[in-house]
């Protein structure tokens, strides 16, 4: 026991004796937070629309003021030409042109209907599908007061039959896109750091040369591994802390759930992600090796994880893959118990997922470390 502390105090030593240590392990993550929680949204605002009108009426100005009012779209300055707007979207300056016909109040007035163009850049199919769902619905409500008023006109009093629907939202009732998108970088977050310093750790012994003076010391393969990994699973749960205040006081994230089985389930986390660590320190000589390995996986992890994308939405055999994926599961637990409120039983099967992989990981660590050294 007592030479694992001395281990595990020789590594704190360490950690806060290097600066560059110090900024990679608080700084960097509360910069990220703060600034991948702003950039990393998919919500479509700001939508650059510019309009065509040949018709030069009230009503198509009563059209084009429709959109102006819409806080999703940005009207740019309008063309009489449609080639000018379509050069406008091949220079990137505009993303959907509307083309208003000429006698659109003629054949509003006279047939009772009309059509106009729209044309929507679909270079980002995801971007495309939302910004038609936006022009449509304002579309929609302009046609509405269009046949209010011409019944109204027209001397017909009777009030035409709508079916008004009343959305109730859960979890998140103001619709904000960081309370979803900031728990799920925080594990981004923890993981990145807590992998890449896990690997590069018994790596950086290799290249000092003090890890075959290390063996030939009556120290056991348990009692160097504990001390070298274990003061990073305390920074790991002390990144946690630090995004957690800042979910809260900067984002105001709400956390339904209890905090305390978010920090039980990230200690049996952690442990996961440094035993993969370990592991892959395991078989790597270089600190660069070691970080390519880490951030290569890494990359797959966060990709496949429903961070960003959600899991329904990948082919089937993607979403068997990501059954392997540590990360899915954590993303899934701390967006439910912070934002749902769930509890020890919802969340039991994560926990149990996670410690299988936690032993299987850590058990292949350790025997791959007796082997090779």
């Amino acid at each position: 026991m007592k030479t694992i502390l001395f281990i595990i105090q020789k590594e704190f030593k360490q950690i806060f004796r290097d600066k560059s240590m110090l900024q990679l392990i608080f700084i960097l993550p509360i910069l990220q937070l703060l600034i991948l929680s702003n950039a990393a949204t998919f919500d479509v605002k700001n939508v650059a629309i510019t309009f065509v009108d040949n018709d030069q009426s009230r009503e198509s100005r009563d059209l084009i003021n429709s959109f102006k009012s819409s806080t999703y779209f940005k009207v740019t300055e309008p063309y009489f030409s449609e080639k000018e707007a379509i050069q406008e979207m091949q220079k990137g300056k505009t993303d959907i042109i509307v083309n208003i016909p000429i006698h659109f109040n003629r054949d509003l007035q006279k047939d009772q209907k009309t059509s106009i163009s729209v044309s929507i850049n679909a270079i980002d199919a995801a971007t495309a599908g939302v910004e038609n769902v936006y022009v449509t619905q304002i579309i929609n409500t302009y046609n509405q007061n269009i046949q209010m008023q011409s019944n109204y006109f027209s001397g017909n009093k009777e009030i035409p039959q709508n079916i008004i629907v009343i959305p109730s939202f859960w979890y998140n009732k103001t619709l904000n896109y960081k309370t979803f998108m900031v728990p799920g970088i925080l594990v981004l977050l923890v993981t990145m750091l807590t992998l890449f310093l896990s690997s590069m750790n018994i790596v950086r012994e290799k290249e000092l040369g003090t890890l075959e003076q290390i063996n030939v010391t009556p120290i056991k393969k348990y009692q160097f591994i504990v001390g070298k990994l274990f003061p990073f699973w305390v920074l790991g749960l002390v990144i946690l802390t630090v995004g957690l205040l800042i979910a809260k006081v900067v984002f105001n994230v709400p956390m339904l759930g209890n905090i305390f089985l978010v920090y039980g389930f990230t200690s049996v986390y952690l442990l996961l992600i440094l035993g993969f660590g370990l592991y892959i320190s395991n078989h790597t000589e270089t600190q660069q090796q070691a970080m390519f390995i880490a951030w290569f996986f890494m990359v797959i992890f966060i990709l496949m994880s429903g961070l960003f994308t959600p899991i329904e939405s990948m082919p089937k055999w993607a979403q068997s893959l990501t059954l392997l994926n540590p990360i899915r599961y954590f993303v899934e637990f701390i967006r439910m118990v912070l934002l749902k409120g769930s509890g020890f039983y919802e969340v039991l099967p994560n926990l149990l997922i996670v410690t299988g992989f936690a032993v299987f990981v850590n058990g292949m660590a350790v025997w791959s470390y007796k082997k090779s050294n």
